[in-house]
């Protein structure tokens, strides 16, 4: 049996395997659609959140506003993603996927539970310790983002 320091190494090493076969995967869909990794980044956030202004794509992106409304109209072009205005507020525009990106992410993808290795057949309390898993490790990754983000920028140095 395992000890607990090994079996930290194995999910360590597990977790980044899984990570690169993810990101192995998302290139290949991107290239496939036609489309770079940050379109395909805020493709996901919309089929997450169903609609969204283009201000929170943008924050959610870590795009400027600029390069958020440049990604829209490339991704309105080939018919992935519609503007609408709110009916709440009619000033504000909100984004949504089409029907045909809808259609491509099933096509790729599949759904969640298939990519995901099966969740149902995991226990509520297995459930509860996965997702206890990725938000803490999410919200390591987001306060280094952070970090990084706000630091001076300087160029790498090469030895």
């Amino acid at each position: 049996m395992a000890t607990p320091n090994e079996l930290i190494e194995e999910v360590a090493s597990g977790t980044r395997a899984y990570q690169r076969a993810v990101d192995h995967y998302d290139e290949l869909v991107a290239s496939r659609l036609g489309i770079n990794r940050s379109d395909l980044r805020c493709l996901d956030l919309l089929h997450e959140a169903g609609t969204m202004t283009a201000g929170q794509l943008a924050a959610g992106s870590g795009l400027t506003t600029g390069a958020t409304t440049r990604m829209l109209d490339r991704l309105e072009r080939i018919d992935y993603v519609r503007r609408r205005a709110d009916d709440a507020d009619r000033r504000r525009v909100l984004v949504e996927l089409t029907p045909r990106a809808h259609k491509v992410a099933a096509e790729l993808y599949g759904s969640f539970e298939d990519a995901a290795g099966g969740l149902s057949r995991y226990r509520p309390d297995q459930l509860a310790l996965l997702r206890d898993f990725l938000n803490r490790g999410r919200g390591i990754y987001e306060q280094r983002a952070m970090r990084l983000q706000s630091a001076k920028k300087r160029p790498a140095r090469v030895k």
